[in-house]
């Protein structure tokens, strides 16, 4: 990590605010209306639900996130494929959490902008002349900001993201007045800072376990958090989570005293108001729903920014399809990919159309959220394990955060009838989509035959120098998965010599190996045979895009300085002139034959695999190559056996 990055400011810090707080600090919009909905305001409700919240925040944000898993960053950056990238060498299995927690965390994130937007337009009802307003009316308006928001994604948000910071600022201010301004309705309710009221509540409150699927909406922004500590720091987020926290819990207070002071023994009917706007004065609710607007905004922003991220992550990780990504500003970190942004446009507008309301929202939210806290919780157990940390204390982890975790999960069970099973039905095709992809990948892998190069070596130079065969190109380069660098794919080989013999001057094999770590871009060259056979491997970071067209020429023009390769033509009559030769890129594509045996399970992945390939990116824009330099040549993926044929002559000679 950046020692600029780390270090701590109070500019740095309210970046953090921006960038990193907005769906966790958006949470008291909705929170107590989801507790109280439908249930009699009583103090035992208030404390329980309340001491829940504040143990909530303490135990599963403040100690699991902010102090323990902030630990695990890789090289500065966070987040579940991070932390995957840290600990896949050593389970093959953990790609399962990794891919659970990854499409867990997108499918939720599709009902995070239209909950918070929603949640603060709803807000227009506690003014007189808005109280009769349409849901239809609230629909459109939030519809209207969720097209705006996507339409600008791909113009980036560096000019208008330096306002994020100041504006949540402003926000956390907003709420910490606002709760600090009740708190004298009922002192009493710092008794909820006691866990004793959480316990009474869930052990013995009518289906009071079951309130903790409502409970936890106050935490569901810990995973973003962690996903965002390469923009921040660590240091800045543990900072700047003190602020926060104190904000949210003086409004959380705020908020249940209200409640005591003003419905204890009645119903409070959130189809009418929102107990966050009810604690405003009534001549600062239009401030107050513009803060809170603009503060829903950069929550669902922060949110669609950490999906590109996760989504280009995996990709390099091959763990998703291949899609185009864009670069609007030279801001590090900050991409566009057209087809994300369009899936979860389509994915928000149907979750606001589905749900309209923000209560019926509620009802389904968080459900997804604990399967990729879950799975966090199994990648940093395992990351715990390569720190050689005392088993004793991964099982104690473990322990405490798989039974809080379970017990969320289990609870937010009761909201797959209410809405959950549309996260669930979305976070599961997500998963499809990552396992299809993964695993066809393995399929792939064992029937890949690799041959010893420097078996060929004397046919592949012969070649080379046969003036009767025409020449294909000057530099002929070909993409390998072969890891070992004395080792080459046997179609390569066949496209050299068999298939149709392609005679050049230098051949150039070029191999990409995906590392651990974020950030890292460096080569290493091996001269086969000097002049003749190179073989370049690039050594890049999961978070480095692979513009091979841009790196090779880079490599080539460092190898000519040196005087390692000659890249003038050996056409005789341009190599007088020192014309450069040309460069040619084979691109091997794979389909599957029709004559295959695979298993019928593995016959569907691979049918679902190529369906996939035929919707994202090809493999030369795949690999950053440019087009007019590269030749795709296809090959059967799989061949069975020649079958023997009972084939017998008839008729004469």
């Amino acid at each position: 990590m950046s020692k600029q990055i780390n270090k701590v400011t109070f500019a740095s810090l309210v970046i953090a605010l921006g960038i990193i707080y907005g769906d966790i600090g958006t949470s008291p919009l909705y929170v107590l209306n989801a507790i109280v909905n439908g249930r009699v305001v009583e103090e035992k409700l208030i404390l329980g639900a309340l001491s829940c919240i504040i143990w909530t925040l303490t135990l599963q944000t403040s100690v699991k996130y902010v102090w323990l898993t902030l630990k695990a960053d890789n090289n500065g950056e966070g987040g579940i494929f991070s932390l995957y990238a840290l600990v896949r060498r050593q389970k093959r299995w953990l790609v399962l959490p990794a891919m659970i927690g990854g499409a867990a965390l997108l499918a939720d994130g599709m009902i995070t902008p239209p909950i918070s937007v929603t949640s603060a337009i709803e807000g227009l009802r506690q003014m007189p002349a808005f109280k009769d307003i349409e849901q239809s009316t609230i629909v459109y308006l939030v519809l209207g900001i969720l097209v705006i928001l996507f339409f600008l994604q791909q113009f980036g948000t560096e000019s208008i993201g330096k306002l994020f910071g100041p504006i949540m600022f402003l926000w956390f201010a907003m709420i910490a007045v606002l709760g600090s301004s009740h708190l004298i309705d009922d002192l009493y309710i710092f008794k909820a800072l006691n866990p004793y009221y959480a316990i009474e509540l869930l052990t013995t409150y009518h289906k009071g376990f079951w309130i903790l699927g409502a409970v936890f909406l106050c935490t569901t922004g810990a995973e973003a958090l962690y996903s965002d500590l390469g923009h921040c720091g660590r240091s800045n987020v543990r900072i700047s989570w003190i602020y926060v926290k104190t904000c949210l819990l003086l409004n959380y207070l705020g908020q249940g005293a209200w409640l005591l002071a003003n419905y204890n023994g009645k119903y409070f009917d959130t189809s009418k108001g929102s107990v966050f706007y009810s604690i405003m004065p009534q001549w600062f609710i239009i401030p107050g729903i513009i803060i809170a607007t603009a503060a829903t905004i950069i929550a669902s922003q922060a949110l669609i920014s950490g999906s590109f991220t996760l989504i280009s992550e995996s990709m390099r990780l091959n763990l998703w399809p291949k899609f185009r990504i864009s670069y609007p500003t030279e801001e590090k970190g900050q991409l566009y990919i057209p087809a994300i942004n369009f899936l979860l446009f389509i994915g928000c507008s149907g979750i606001t159309i589905y749900f309209q309301t923000e209560a019926h929202m509620e009802a389904a939210y968080g459900l997804a959220i604990t399967l990729c806290m879950l799975a966090t919780s199994i990648l940093f157990a395992n990351y715990l394990i390569s720190q050689r940390t005392n088993s004793t204390l991964i099982y104690l982890y473990l322990a405490v955060y798989l039974t809080i975790e379970l017990s969320f999960l289990f609870a937010n069970l009761d909201k797959f009838p209410h809405g959950g099973f549309v996260t669930l039905i979305v976070g599961g095709g997500l998963f499809a989509i990552m396992y299809v992809w993964y695993r066809s990948r393995k399929i792939k892998n064992r029937y890949v035959e690799f041959v010893r190069l420097e078996h060929y070596i004397p046919q592949i130079q012969e070649l080379s120098n046969d003036r009767s065969v025409a020449k294909t190109a000057t530099h002929l380069v070909y993409m390998t998965s072969a890891n070992n660098p004395k080792e080459i794919e046997h179609k390569i080989i066949y496209s050299i010599l068999n298939k149709k013999p392609k005679r050049a001057d230098i051949y150039w094999f070029v191999h990409i190996d995906t590392l651990d770590d974020p950030y890292t871009a460096e080569y290493s060259v091996d001269h086969i045979i000097p002049n003749d056979i190179i073989r370049v491997e690039f050594r890049l970071g999961f978070r480095i895009e692979p513009k091979i067209n841009l790196m090779l020429r880079r490599v080539v023009e460092d190898l000519v300085n040196n005087k390692e390769v000659n890249i003038t033509s050996r056409y005789e009559s341009l190599e007088r002139n020192n014309v450069v030769g040309d460069f040619q890129i084979i691109v091997m594509e794979k389909y599957l034959s029709q004559d295959n045996e695979l298993p019928f399970f593995e016959r569907v992945i691979m049918k679902l695999y190529f369906w996939l390939k035929e919707i994202s990116l090809s493999e030369e824009r795949g690999f950053g190559l440019d087009p007019s330099n590269v030749t795709v040549e296809k090959f059967p993926l799989i061949v069975s056996p020649v079958p023997s044929f009972n084939l017998k002559r008839v008729g004469d000679a």
